[in-house]
């Protein structure tokens, strides 16, 4: 057996395992461990980043692009603290990333060192990382590397994805053990989990009394890899199909069944279909309550009186939020797979609601293009999308902020190929998706990558443009400036008819501004701020064209409106506002069937 550093044995698994790439910063608690991957045994490339979240969104974004983990390392203390958020949106949208964080030394714990926490408990940062990772481990000897390194993959890769964290103290790192490294493969499950023949014959069973199907894809029919099976099932029995945020992508949106988005800003479409579905069949969704109009009957969805068939990995997830007549704990490729290889060949005559759902569509082209397609200049929040999307490539991958932003390219951005829209859905963290598309080019080199946010969205993480140009891995940045924190400043005007700490402004009350063409310059981007509404064609087409990293500012009216709000989203209204409003929030609110 070979004596290793713990240092080399964390570099060499990760070798082995095939990690393509680490991100992170190599502060000194991590020193002994980020060494080792200079060795020749062990070499992988190494992403230098400019803050520890974004070394964990950049893995976040490689893994939603290619469904395989790559690893993120930070030191100790702020550099394993800075890491949570990017853990955080890791774990609420069931990615995986390996998050390694260095440990104050076995002997020193306690002590209050250097960047330790240790006023309640010594050394507390794990318990910080608990609760936003699907497992984590404290190693305290080099011994227990080996077999600690296989239990992370074998939790990243099997059941429901998340991110792992580990801790490596310093010494642990530096000193070395003879110890045997694992192979993978014979510590993690073959194949994929198949559901019950009994439920899948229920679940036929509730299929063959629709009259109104929809299907409902989530985030982990993408994770599955089941967008063929989804396909077939629409096509089979003439089933329409919405899809949630982490859904998008998973299936085609110029398909005749494709039926939208659902939730508070889905769309109209999405929301019309799944509320008035009878059957729902719910492929890796969980049902959060931006896609659920927070529960509220008949808005997005009417679970019951509609009988829901409820396929998730995940048990924790089956009768959560609504009840289930079927629930299938299972793979949903296998899960969909199956339902499709038992239905009958013929589905019931759908002819009528195929026509609604048509024109359901053609009245929503219709209510897009008045802003898809407006010339109004500083743009509007779909003007910039749809010209983008006629400069990409039918494959090209688009990594959305949040905010206004992240609405307006779930209802007007067109998709159609899997792992090609990626956001953050559930924890919609700002600040993700700079660092996440840069990941996502590094996963996929051959696919166009464009990001597209707000600059409120930008300047959180706005160092890390220089990713794109530091790992060889171009990414076309569109910043949609509006000076401001604009969808905060519309809930908070709808809740209150006011707002506060949303709008960046100078003491006059002007808007304020950098100027962000200058900024992406200034990294060596190139770089450009859309002068007019003639030229924003023009101007985007150069710089996807360019195979370069390239930034494009678009001004943004502060008043133009961002998505369409077709849905519903419980915000309580202060008891001080007694208008119209505080009676429709009670109203809608009484309907909520989540209870």
């Amino acid at each position: 057996m070979p004596v290793l550093t713990g240092g080399q044995i964390v570099a060499r698994t990760l070798h082995n395992y095939g990690v393509g790439y680490v991100a992170g910063i190599p502060g000194h608690g991590i020193w002994s461990l980020t060494d080792a991957f200079l060795d020749d045994e062990s070499k992988i490339p190494f992403v230098q980043t400019f803050h520890e979240q974004s070394a964990v969104h950049l893995a976040d974004g490689y893994y939603r692009a290619t469904g395989r983990p790559i690893a993120a390392v930070t030191s100790i203390g702020a550099g394993a603290s800075n890491t949570v958020i990017g853990m955080g949106t890791a774990f609420t949208d069931s990615t995986s990333v390996l998050v390694i964080t260095g440990g104050p030394p076995t002997h020193m714990r306690g002590h209050g060192l250097l960047q330790e926490l240790d006023r309640y408990t010594a050394n507390d940062f794990p318990k910080v990382a608990e609760a936003v990772s699907k497992r984590h481990w404290v190693v305290t000897r080099v011994e227990e590397l080996p077999f600690v390194l296989h239990r992370c993959f074998n939790s990243m890769l099997t059941g429901r994805p998340g991110p792992v964290h580990l801790e490596v103290p310093m010494d642990v790192q530096a000193e070395a053990a003879d110890v045997q490294l694992h192979d993978l493969e014979r510590r993690i499950p073959v194949g994929r989990q198949h559901p019950d023949p009994l439920a899948i014959d229920r679940a036929v069973e509730v299929l063959r009394g629709a009259r109104r199907p929809v299907i409902v894809v989530g985030g982990g029919a993408i994770t599955s890899e089941a967008g063929d099976q989804v396909k077939a099932l629409a096509e089979r029995w003439s089933i329409p199909v919405v899809t949630t945020w982490n859904g998008k992508s998973a299936f085609p949106e110029d398909h005749e069944l494709f039926a939208g988005s659902v939730g508070q800003t889905g769309t109209l479409v999405g929301n019309a279909i799944a509320s008035s579905a009878d059957v729902v069949v719910s492929v890796g969704c969980r049902f959060t309550d931006w896609s659920a109009s927070s529960y509220a009957k008949g808005i997005s969805f009417s679970i019951p009186p509609a009988k829901l068939i409820h396929i998730d990995i995940d048990p924790h997830e089956i009768g959560k939020n609504y009840p289930a007549e079927v629930g299938i704990v299972a793979d949903a490729q296998r899960a969909v797979g199956a339902i499709v290889d038992s239905l009958p060949r013929a589905a019931a005559d759908r002819s009528e609601y195929l026509a609604e759902l048509a024109q359901l569509k053609q009245d929503w082209e219709e209510k897009l293009a008045s802003r898809r397609d407006s010339d109004r200049y500083p743009f509007t929040s779909q003007r910039p999308l749809g010209a983008l999307r006629a400069a990409l490539p039918r494959d090209a991958i688009i990594v959305a902020g949040s905010g206004n932003t992240q609405g307006a390219v779930k209802q007007t951005f067109p998709v159609y190929e899997p792992r090609t829209h990626l956001t953050s859905g559930g924890f919609s963290s700002m600040g993700w998706a700079i660092p996440a598309a840069v990941g996502a080019k590094l996963g996929a080199p051959d696919r166009t990558v464009a990001c597209v946010l707000g600059d409120g969205d930008f300047l959180m993480t706005a160092q890390e443009i220089a990713l794109s140009v530091t790992t060889g891995a171009p990414v076309v940045f569109v910043v949609q400036n509006n000076a401001g924190y604009m969808s905060i400043r519309g809930g908070q005007r709808k809740q209150t008819s006011r707002h506060i700490g949303t709008e960046f402004s100078r003491p006059d009350g002007t808007p304020y501004s950098p100027d962000f063409a200058a900024l992406g310059a200034s990294f060596g981007i190139e770089s450009w701020k859309v002068p007019d509404a003639e030229s924003l064609e023009p101007i985007l087409r150069k710089a996807v064209q360019s195979g370069e990293p390239a930034l494009v500012e678009v001004p943004t009216d502060r008043d133009a409106a961002g998505p369409w709000v077709p849905g519903w989203w419980d915000f309580p209204i202060p008891a001080y506002v007694t208008d119209e409003r505080q009676d429709e929030y009670h109203r809608t609110r009484a309907t909520e069937q989540h209870l």
